[in-house]
């Protein structure tokens, strides 16, 4: 119970470091110095309140197998537009890199995160090849979007 009222009273700061400490691995396996997914997030640094703002997730495989990803959005703040709450689904693999977009909206300054999540799904990758990774299969970056 005292950990809901120190929540209650934490700033956006401390609810966003819980957010992240809640999703679990990051982009690298620590001491192991393996790759397995590279994330490039594409965000403008600023934007007016309500302004259509596009994002941008490049993602690469740093393996030879191919994987099943499912990529979203999460935000420190509710966000708005046509696509913000897509939920995409795709076979990555190391010759193809997979690039995803939404159209974004928000009122007030954001911390956006791209999370990509590495699941076991049929019928996504050709004839269902595809690997898990054991150590991590949940990535994610984020950028902070400034309404000004």
């Amino acid at each position: 119970m005292s950990v809901l009222l120190l929540l209650s009273r934490a700033g956006p700061a401390a609810l966003l470091l819980v957010l992240y400490l809640q999703m679990g691995a990051s982009n690298t396996t620590e001491g192991s110095g393996w790759n397995v997914i590279t994330l490039d997030l594409q965000v403008q640094q600023t934007a007016e309140p309500k302004e259509e703002v596009p994002v941008t997730l490049k993602l690469t495989s740093e393996v030879k197998e191919c994987l099943v990803v499912k990529t979203y959005l999460k935000s420190s703040g509710q966000l708005e537009g046509a696509s913000h709450d897509y939920k995409f689904t795709a076979c990555l693999c190391e010759d193809y890199p997979r690039t995803f977009f939404w159209d974004i909206q928000s009122n007030y300054t954001v911390e956006i995160t791209a999370v990509v999540d590495v699941i076991r799904q049929l019928n996504i990758c050709p004839e269902d090849r595809a690997v898990i990774p054991i150590k991590a299969n949940r990535f994610y970056t984020f950028r902070t979007l400034q309404i000004i």
